[in-house]
């Protein structure tokens, strides 16, 4: 089975602080999410949050089950929230057939022991943006698109945020234990993302970049409120954002990006606010 599997211990922000460039995207930049024919999967260290993206274009994929989780199959205790930002693809789950067109999303719960991915047309394969996190109970596999979601309507042109925020997979659409999963669309002209910026001391979350136009780049920046650094997204790249550290970005124009968090609750609104002119 065609699969990567890389784990990544977690940083305290006092090692955060005394790293340079390459060290920053060695430990937080996913690079690599989309390989024809392969699932890619990065395991993080904090909240055990899985990243991962899955490709089939000439074959079906199956899930793994790399060595490092020790389970019997990928979800024995674990959910996961997928959404294609591809062309349309299935997602089976045991013997569940799911069809997913481009940025809808499917919630799959723990004790599913088969999940396989497939393209409806290779020449437009379907890429499946995955994020993982442990699971207590199992609850009911569910496909959201986006006219099920929650929407809400952020910021203003003037201050270049201004934003749509698609809540696909969260407890106010779908039941989840920890994963909660989203899409935000910046308009034309606005460029900045999650600003003025938070943190979650109970969560950690992770970023996915895409629909950023050709020879554009977004700029993501993370780190303490008081001790911010940056690092350069490309297109269909994710960042991981530790618990303590802010995760904001602006772009060369404007992108759609998908957030991910896990972690000790549910609450979409448990966030410590960090005022614009207090960031350093």
């Amino acid at each position: 089975m065609n699969s990567n599997f890389e784990s990544r211990f977690a940083v305290s922000p006092n090692e955060a602080k005394q790293m340079n460039t390459e060290t920053l995207r060695e430990n937080f930049l996913i690079e690599n999410l989309f390989t024809s024919d392969q699932v890619n999967l990065t395991l993080s260290h904090f909240d055990r949050f899985i990243v991962g993206g899955a490709m089939p274009v000439q074959h079906k994929l199956a899930m793994p089950n790399p060595e490092n989780l020790k389970a019997k199959y990928f979800l024995e205790r674990r959910e996961i929230g997928i959404i294609n930002v591809g062309g349309k693809g299935i997602v089976i789950a045991d013997s569940e057939k799911f069809e997913i067109g481009y940025k809808e999303a499917l919630y799959l719960g723990k004790g599913i022991k088969e999940i396989f991915f497939e393209s409806t047309d290779s020449n437009n394969p379907a890429k499946f943006y995955l994020n993982s996190a442990p699971a207590h109970c199992a609850y009911p596999s569910k496909k959201i698109t986006k006219a099920d979601a929650e929407v809400v309507e952020l910021g203003s042109l003037e201050t270049a945020n201004h934003r749509i925020i698609n809540k696909l997979i969260v407890n106010s659409v779908v039941h989840t234990c920890q994963v909660q999963m989203g899409m935000t669309e910046l308009k034309i002209g606005s460029v900045w993302n999650t600003m003025p910026a938070h943190t979650h001391d109970r969560r950690m979350e992770a970023y996915f970049y895409f629909e950023i136009p050709e020879n554009q780049s977004v700029c993501h920046f993370m780190g303490e409120p008081q001790e911010t650094r940056h690092i350069w997204m490309q297109d269909e790249q994710a960042v991981i954002s530790p618990n303590w550290s802010i995760h904001s970005g602006a772009g060369t124009s404007n992108y759609t990006f998908i957030w991910g968090m896990a972690g000790e609750n549910l609450d979409y609104g448990d966030m410590d606010h960090c005022a614009i002119n207090d960031l350093k």
